[in-house]
């Protein structure tokens, strides 16, 4: 899936900075990342990360949040005939806005491509 997805983006977006498969800790950490991935074509630190299905996604996520301290929004999720997304139960206020924001986005990214 991962390898499936980098392509598509890649052929997509061909001078966005990305990379496929690659564990968590590598994909973070550029010293860890010069070991594993001496290859990798990322600079720095990475500011989305894509995971290969709904439950390693939550868990990535809510590991970034709560330890982290990072802002986490999703899952977002994607491939479906129209645009949804979820929340969960222990989510905020601002939680609820980012999804809001997103979905609308991806409401009028699909409009935009009916048209």
């Amino acid at each position: 899936k991962i390898r499936e997805a980098l392509a598509l983006v890649r052929a997509t977006a061909p001078g966005l900075e990305i990379d496929g498969e690659m564990q968590f800790d590598a994909a973070l950490d550029d010293a860890i990342r010069s070991k594993k991935a001496p290859n990798s074509a990322l600079t720095g630190r990475p500011n989305v990360f894509v995971f290969p299905d709904l439950a390693s996604g939550n868990i990535g996520y809510k590991i970034a949040q709560r330890l982290g301290g990072l802002t986490a929004i999703g899952p977002i999720l994607q491939g479906l005939a129209k645009p949804a997304n979820d929340l969960s139960r222990g989510c905020s206020v601002n939680d609820i806005i980012a999804a809001t924001a997103i979905t609308q986005m991806q409401v009028s990214d699909t409009r935009a491509h009916h048209i």
